[in-house]
């Protein structure tokens, strides 16, 4: 008999099926993408409507001079504006922006039942806008509403659904034909014994080995080494897991009331410390009070972003029910414009927790050393969700102590101590250690 090794003719019939199956779902897979969607056309802006003003310069002069009470679907401060040219003669409305006060004194009886149907709030007189400025204003407040543009039924599923299908066809193909090749290997190796059992031709067969975990058993170096490695990197990973207990950075809880930092510290621009006021002169920077938040919000009810705005974290609808979930805690009737005095308390999740044996005072930092929000809390003005943005520990506050110069302008106190140490130390500047910031009573006492 004659003896062979391994036949290649099974490697050349694999390597074909293999090219046989990309080319296959290749040609799939490019029938099923779909085609590139020509670019929409352009669409020509909207020509302001004919009238006696021009509504964009009224949709200016209402922003500044009219927004603060008004707005135009909805009841605020003052009643809601839209169509209010159509409720009054040109005239009478041109007296009542100028001064309204003057004209309830005179008795004029629409001016003395619009100023009753208001909770006799008194407007503030314009006596600087002129006559066609009010018309400009009046033209804005007469567009008529935009209606909200309804998806095309179906559109949507109809989309995702095709982008599914053609998905699930190739993968689909490419299991079919994986399973084609696993059986055309076992018919092959199947028709290759026989034929080499009818020829005579015996195969050649492997030699025992000795297992690879046997060997490694036998080699006391080897095992003696994978130990002490095991050892060390037990030890490296014990270390880091105990030393990382009760440190929370990126700790990021979810709050009863959604509060986008992004949105108010970083597009709205509200500095931190207008809130959080405390900070000036106490230890803590303390939760502000929801009467801070109604400053603004008692005459913004509803979200004024669209499509085209930079918040796109959440949806318009979104954030107007967080607004409501404010009104809902502090009492306020929107409708009314009036505090109901049914109030809700407002359970906050406190993010930032140091240990109570560290002492550390705001007051200290901020006004004192003169140090910005976001050396400690991070870029707040991006934060859609606040989170702990450093780790707090006591390494970390006694690098900034070792880094950070103190700030001696305009101190007299600061100026003296610094001539001093600066002479005792050698530098020009002296930073928050070389004054005793590393000192353990400074922070634990």
């Amino acid at each position: 008999m004659k003896k062979v090794g391994n036949h290649t003719s099974i490697s050349r019939i694999l390597f074909f099926c293999l090219a046989l199956s990309l080319t296959f779902s290749v040609s799939h897979a490019q029938q099923a993408a779909p085609a590139a969607a020509p670019e929409a056309a352009a669409v020509d802006a909207a020509t302001p409507a004919a009238g006696a003003g021009d509504p964009v310069k009224g949709k200016e002069l209402f922003n500044t001079n009219c927004a603060a009470c008004h707005k135009l679907d909805a009841k605020s401060t003052g009643p809601a504006l839209r169509g209010v040219a159509d409720k009054h003669d040109r005239a009478w409305l041109y007296k009542w922006v100028h001064n309204s006060s003057e004209m309830i004194k005179s008795g004029d009886a629409a001016a003395v039942k619009l100023f009753k149907e208001n909770d006799q709030k008194v407007m503030t007189a314009f006596p600087q806008l002129a006559e066609a400025d009010i018309d400009n204003i009046l033209a804005y407040t007469s567009e008529v509403a935009p209606a909200a543009p309804a998806p095309a039924p179906g559109a949507a599923v109809a989309e995702g659904s095709g982008s599914g299908a053609s998905n699930n066809l190739i993968l689909g193909a490419l299991v079919l034909v994986l399973a084609v090749l696993i059986v055309m290997l076992v018919l092959v190796n199947k028709t290759l014994k026989r034929v080499a059992a009818n020829n005579g031709v015996v195969l050649a067969q492997d030699e025992p080995s000795v297992s690879v975990w046997k060997a490694y058993a036998k080699n006391s170096f080897l095992v003696l080494v994978t130990v002490i490695l095991l050892m060390l990197s037990s030890a490296y990973f014990l270390y880091g897991y105990l030393m990382q207990v009760g440190v929370d950075q990126d700790y990021q809880p979810v709050q009863p009331i959604h509060f986008s930092h992004k949105i108010h510290a970083g597009d709205n621009g509200i500095d931190c410390k207008y809130c959080h006021s405390s900070a000036r002169v106490s230890k803590t920077s303390g939760i502000p009070s929801l009467n801070v938040c109604m400053n603004c919000h008692k005459n913004i009810s509803e979200f004024a972003g669209d499509k085209d705005s930079l918040y796109v974290d959440h949806s318009k609808e979104f954030y107007t029910a967080e607004i409501q979930k404010l009104y809902d805690a502090v009492g306020w009737d929107k409708s009314a414009q009036k505090y109901t005095g049914v109030q809700k308390p407002v359970k906050w999740v406190r993010i930032h927790n140091l240990p109570d044996f560290v002492y550390f005072n705001h007051s200290q930092h901020v006004s004192v050393a003169g140090v910005e929000c976001q050396t400690c809390h991070g870029p707040v003005e991006t934060f859609e969700v606040m989170k702990q943005n450093a780790p707090l520990t006591m390494g970390w506050c006694i690098n900034c102590h070792r880094e950070t110069d103190v700030k001696v302008e305009g101190n007299d106190y600061y100026a003296k101590i610094h001539d001093e140490l600066a002479k005792k130390y050698g530098v020009q500047k002296l930073t928050a250690a070389n004054m005793g910031g590393t000192e353990c009573g400074k922070c634990h006492y």
